[in-house]
């Protein structure tokens, strides 16, 4: 069975007999977070976060592309968010590409985590079509500990 076809089997039990959700379009705590897509992240259990709770944007190496750019800003003017976190993580795989990748493959990458998640915050703090953005923070996400801490701007 393809991993495909398994979580679609789990999806047929895990709906039988539930109600439907009553979540709000608009996230509880008007929060959006920007991260990395790498599966180690548990931001549920690491934020205590449930779902309706915040926007949660996810891309290699959780960057500030246009496409994440134009999310926060439907995120803001449109669902009512007013705090942005942007969260790296320790043993990314952007800090690892191989210099003979093609150079779209290297666009983003980078040497130390830290300053990656300060030049992010700037990014979006820079986004003047963000009504929010001086709201804006920082932070390394610990795959090992999942332990969050804040970075210093």
């Amino acid at each position: 069975m393809s991993a495909i076809d398994d979580v679609l089997e789990h999806n047929r039990h895990a709906v039988a007999g539930l109600e439907p959700a009553a979540i709000e379009r608009d996230p509880a705590r008007r929060l959006t977070i920007v991260t990395c897509m790498d599966a180690r992240i548990d931001l549920p259990r690491a934020l205590g976060i449930a779902p309706g709770d915040a926007h949660v944007l996810r891309n290699a190496g959780g960057l500030v592309t246009g496409d994440v750019l134009r999310s926060l800003v439907l995120s803001q003017h449109l669902l009512g968010t007013h705090e942005v976190m942007l969260i790296h993580h320790t043993n990314c795989g952007m800090e690892q590409l191989e210099a003979d990748l093609p150079p779209e493959f290297l666009r983003g990458a980078f040497g130390d985590v830290a300053e990656a998640a300060r030049e992010a915050v700037a990014a979006v703090r820079g986004y003047e079509h963000l009504p929010h953005r001086d709201e804006v923070r920082g932070f390394v996400y610990d795959v090992e500990t999942h332990r969050v801490e804040e970075v210093e701007i």
